[in-house]
């Protein structure tokens, strides 16, 4: 678990506790039109997200957590500046970045990066991976990519002559860690992880999110991490908004929010997790969502 901090947070109702924030968002709000299908009747507009603001300190990080439809792919393509809000305000080390043209946002390409879901569509099935690797330093020609990718193949735990081949010959998790090598490649001070391990097994979860926390420290990064399990936010990052229908509806420490929720949104998050002790005692899908499974005695020599 990585070391909590006091970190400032803009709390519904209250004052931001810290001033210096990288990332700053301020009643943030998009809504999507729906396809007309009466020439009476204008239908109403999709709210994705409903007024939210939340501060992440340099150095920290920030995790995001909700079901599918909460909005957090809204939010997140806001923030990397794909997509532009109906009204509120985005700020990138002081500059707003909300509505800007492509052209202007050359500062915030170059200081933040992506991990995205899926290692296998987010990497070039034609391209070698050292190639691959290179490819955001074609905007940096100060750096040698000769060098730089032999460090960073070395800095996500894969050999040297990774590099002469394909993303196909290599597993889901090794396919993740060579997005985390391009992702650092240009050297950013933000890293933005959208569900990163969602699509990997089980049994390689954990030497992801190892991997990412390491890397974070390693580079002095702020890390920005988007998931649908509480858990797994629990494991790398500092503090979480939770996101339900476009707003958020707790935020905190994790520890404060896993340990003490106060909304019970929240609360079935965390007792939607499943657990071994209460699938060996026979807990339902349904009870674990309901929270009805959490205490459940568990069978006979489960330790």
């Amino acid at each position: 678990m990585p070391e909590h901090r006091d970190v400032g947070l803009q709390r519904p109702g209250g004052q931001q506790d810290c001033p210096a924030a990288l990332i700053e968002v301020r009643d943030l709000r998009r809504s999507y039109r729906r396809q007309r299908t009466s020439l009476r009747h204008r239908p109403a507009p999709v709210e994705a997200l409903c007024g939210v603001s939340f501060d992440v300190p340099a150095g920290h990080r920030f995790g995001i957590v909700g079901e599918s439809g909460s909005g957090k792919s809204t939010l997140l393509r806001i923030l990397c500046a794909l997509d532009a809000p109906t009204s509120g305000s985005v700020r990138f080390d002081g500059q707003e970045i909300g509505g800007r043209p492509e052209r202007e946002l050359g500062f915030l390409r170059q200081q933040l990066q992506v991990v995205f879901q899926d290692p296998m569509s987010a990497l070039d099935p034609r391209m070698r991976v050292r190639d691959i690797i290179a490819e955001p330093l074609i905007a940096r020609p100060e750096e040698d990519a000769a060098t730089r990718v032999p460090e960073l193949l070395a800095d996500v735990g894969l050999p040297p002559d990774a590099g002469d081949r394909f993303p196909h010959q290599f597993s889901g998790g090794q396919r993740q860690r060579i997005s985390i090598a391009r992702a650092l490649a240009p050297r950013p001070t933000v890293l933005v992880a959208d569900e990163p391990v969602s699509a990997l097994d089980v049994s390689v979860r954990a030497q992801i999110l190892n991997l990412l926390g390491d890397l974070v420290k390693q580079h002095a990064l702020t890390l920005v991490f988007v998931s649908h399990d509480l858990s797994v936010v629990r494991h790398v990052c500092d503090t979480v908004a939770v996101l339900r229908r476009g707003e958020i509806v707790e935020q905190g420490t994790v520890e404060q929010v896993h340990s003490a929720p106060r909304h019970d949104y929240t609360r079935r998050l965390i007792g939607a997790v499943p657990t071994l002790r209460g699938a060996l005692a026979g807990v339902t899908a349904a009870e674990l969502a309901s929270g009805q499974g959490r205490g459940s005695r568990p069978a006979a020599g489960t330790p």
